[in-house]
């Protein structure tokens, strides 16, 4: 029965959601305190969180608590888009087919005809509409030196959208229904007719590296930090297309539906601190300085109707400036390249401001703000235009805890990580 197709299909979103997230997303990965600080994080990172935003900032002058040793384990982050409630939708469509199904026809033929009105209107409406996951996880551990810092890192990244798309021979069969005679409606098997599709589409990337960065004096007594990532870095694609009516929730992690790719990248970084108190500093970043891509599985089945999608994954430049002190850090950041989206999304090219207040180490207050300079009105799915974050920090006994949240008109995310610092 088509409810409980339905059913099995938002089933598995989830599920592919949950299979992909050990892979990871093209969106670069954030530690919670770059989370809640705008995604911020190229001139004021600390060093265990130097590898994800600019190496050279594991040998950057840092506050005597976390000069010696810093270990994230783990930090987690999460976004969540659906901006025309596609969750909601789906639950009525379902409750609609179950309507028609189970109605007796020769009694009740006009409440059938609208029934199947009702459910032409919803997948009209359903069409299109995209409900989108992010998923970060990672790992890292860092040793800052007088000499050469050294660091290792871990991090996973996915994105994975879902979205209906309406058949037009669909609309055709539900219109014909609208008027249709007694034994026409008794004779409707939505099983067998219904071709409007549901498709699953994720891209991730994983990487694991090490990180090396050492602080050169110059002449005028200001600092030049420097740092480099090379990584190992593997991209993945997923993309899942079904009729309604044909859906099996033990198919859709076929191998069939997935391409990967895998091979070495690298990260450069450069810091540079000045000021009459070193109170500023100037960060620049690098990433994916190799350029890689990966396109997506195509089914053969032309009723699917699926194209290829194209992971890009090209060296992105990251601009940034802080004013910081003992109890405050002000940031400014900008993407000097901008990064293609994969599917349903916009590009991104993020300017992005940032603060902290720190109280005597234990708790530290953050804010940010980021508005997306490529963000369009032409997209295939899901704006990103600007986003508010805040967030928390809190050090006890030598462990840390830092939580971060972000909205926007349309994603709702928020980060959580454990880690320590000396």
């Amino acid at each position: 029965m088509n409810t409980i197709r339905l059913t099995k299909l938002s089933v598995a979103i989830g599920l592919s959601i949950a299979t992909a997230s050990a892979l990871a997303s093209p969106q670069q990965f954030q530690s919670a305190r770059s989370f809640a600080m705008g995604g911020t994080g190229v001139a004021i990172a600390h060093p265990a969180d130097a590898a994800a935003k600019n190496p050279a900032m594991m040998a950057a002058d840092q506050h005597e608590w976390s000069d010696d040793f810093g270990l994230i384990l783990p930090s987690v982050n999460a976004r969540f888009a659906d901006e025309e409630e596609t969750g909601d939708q789906i639950d009525d469509i379902q409750d609609t087919i179950d309507r028609f199904e189970e109605l007796d026809k020769t009694s009740n033929p006009g409440e059938a005809r609208q029934t199947a009105a009702d459910l032409r209107r919803q997948l009209n409406e359903f069409d299109k509409d995209t409900v989108r996951v992010d998923v970060g996880l990672g790992l890292a551990l860092a040793l800052p030196t007088d000499s050469v810092s050294v660091g290792f890192f871990t991090n996973g990244r996915l994105r994975a959208a879902a979205r209906g798309e309406f058949d037009e021979d669909d609309d055709q069969f539900l219109e014909d229904l609208e008027t249709a005679n007694v034994a026409e409606l008794t004779a409707a098997d939505l099983d067998r007719d219904l071709e409007s599709r549901a498709r699953i589409l994720a891209s991730s990337v994983a990487e694991v590296g090490l990180s090396l960065a050492t602080s050169i004096e110059l002449a005028d007594e200001s600092k030049l930090q420097l740092g480099v990532s090379p990584k190992y870095v593997q991209l993945r694609t997923f993309q899942y297309t079904e009729t309604v009516a044909g859906f099996e929730d033990d198919d859709y992690d076929s191998d069939e539906y997935e391409t990967n790719k895998s091979g070495f990248n690298l990260d450069l970084g450069a810091a540079y601190v000045f000021g009459s108190r070193d109170q500023w500093n100037a960060g620049l970043a690098v990433k994916n300085l190799i350029p890689m891509e990966l396109d997506s599985a195509v089914s053969s089945d032309p009723r699917k109707n699926e194209q290829e999608y194209t992971l890009e994954i090209d060296p992105m430049v990251t601009a940034g400036i802080a004013h910081r002190s003992n109890h405050h850090v002000v940031t400014a950041e900008l993407d000097l390249t901008k990064r293609k989206a994969f599917g349903y999304g916009d590009d991104t090219q993020w300017l992005a401001l940032g603060a902290e207040f720190d109280a005597w180490r234990y708790a530290q207050l953050r804010v940010g703000v980021r508005h997306n300079l490529a963000s369009n009105d032409d997209n295939d799915g899901i704006e990103e235009k600007t986003q508010y974050t805040a967030g928390l920090g809190v050090n006890l006994a030598g462990i840390r805890m830092d939580l971060g949240v972000l909205v926007s008109d349309t994603d709702k995310g928020a980060a959580l990580e454990f880690g320590t610092a000396f």
